[in-house]
């Protein structure tokens, strides 16, 4: 750690021990017992204190990868960096975060060595999100003296775009005619695959779902052909529309994965292939939390999404519907696309 410095308090009892010790002097000593001696003692105590202390060891625990508008807690583990270093000693602790966090408004006063400390943080913007670095004032317990160290780990955590319902009839009309999750060649072995929900239990693979800690289905050929959407989009400028852009993607590919539809997405960021299931889920929603404004070089997505300042708008099958509109005549029913990422789902009997 570096030298100790003086507080304000420390400040404010040095120049009255200098002055008292003047004073003292001035009347023969017999003022000093009484005021500077006391003063000195704890600005030793003070300084003595600080020079023992060990440079902390601070672990952050990230939270999980949320949406925006989402809160979630942050832990500290925090320890001497010595092992075996006796004692604990107060600080502050201040752990930085990016602009697309909302963190404390204050540090966090905490013992070192006397177990971990908690704070939340919103998730304000979409994208990878930064925690730390971590600055540690330790300070002894008159509060004379303190000293300051910055622990430079950083961890990061993703803030996915806000994601909206999207109307069953508008999803159904992108995939009703392909017959998803009918296979009329199911003779046809095509690979393997994670199992996603709504999948036959006959489809199960039982001699590798016993090797692996995941449930694997077979998957046929017809499958792999049919009841894939397409999903391209852009922003009509360089500058502003990616936010919109984000969201209209993200919110149509999870409300088509929920469906058990497959999705190939395309934004400026880049472009993934996903499958129904939570993984399928978090790859989709990656790519939109991170993409930012321009074109893509897609012509022929069964849906294009354009997106300017004044929001997003899906194409597809010649015509053109505003997000917006899409969003107001969602059906009350229907569950907000941005629910809880599934934990790993058990097998259905039978098919869809």
């Amino acid at each position: 750690m570096p030298k100790a410095t003086l507080t304000r308090r420390g400040r404010v009892v040095g120049a009255v021990c200098v002055l008292g010790g003047l004073l003292g002097l001035a009347a023969g000593g017999r003022a000093l017992d009484a005021v500077v001696l006391p003063g000195i003692v704890a600005l030793a105590a003070g300084y003595v204190q600080l020079a023992r202390v060990e440079d902390p060891e601070v672990r952050r625990v990230p939270p999980a990868d949320g949406f925006v508008g989402e809160r979630a807690e942050v832990r500290l583990e925090l320890r001497p960096a010595t092992a075996g270093a006796s004692g604990t000693f107060l600080a502050a602790i201040d752990d930085d975060t990016d602009d697309g966090l909302e963190g404390p408004e204050a540090p966090i006063r905490a013992s070192i060595g006397g177990g971990s400390v908690t704070y939340r943080v919103r998730y304000l913007r979409r994208g990878e999100r930064r925690l730390g670095p971590t600055r540690v004032t330790a300070t002894d317990v008159f509060g004379l003296f303190d000293r300051e160290v910055v622990v430079d780990d950083t961890d990061a955590v993703i803030a996915y775009p806000t994601c909206h319902p999207i109307p069953a009839r508008f999803r159904r009309a992108l995939y009703a005619d392909d017959a998803v999750g009918v296979s009329r060649q199911r003779e046809e072995f095509d690979r393997l695959r994670e199992y996603a929900r709504g999948d036959a239990l006959r489809d199960v693979h039982w001699p590798t779902t016993a090797k692996r800690d995941e449930i694997v289905v077979k998957e046929f050929a017809a499958e792999t052909r049919r009841g894939r959407v397409s999903i391209a989009g852009g922003t009509a400028g360089e500058r502003e529309g990616a936010d919109a852009l984000a969201s209209a993607a993200a919110s149509l590919a999870l409300a088509l994965l929920d469906d058990g539809v497959p999705v190939d997405l395309t934004l400026p960021a880049g472009s993934v292939s996903v499958l129904p299931g939570p993984q399928g889920r978090r790859a989709a929603l990656e790519l939109a939390a991170v993409t930012g404004p321009g074109a893509v070089a897609v012509d022929d997505a069964d849906v294009e999404v354009i997106a300017d300042a004044d929001g997003a708008r899906y194409r597809t099958g010649g015509r053109t519907v505003a997000v917006d509109d899409l969003r107001a005549s969602a059906g009350e029913g229907e569950e907000p696309a941005d629910a809880e990422l599934p934990a790993r789902p058990e097998p259905e009997a039978g098919g869809r």
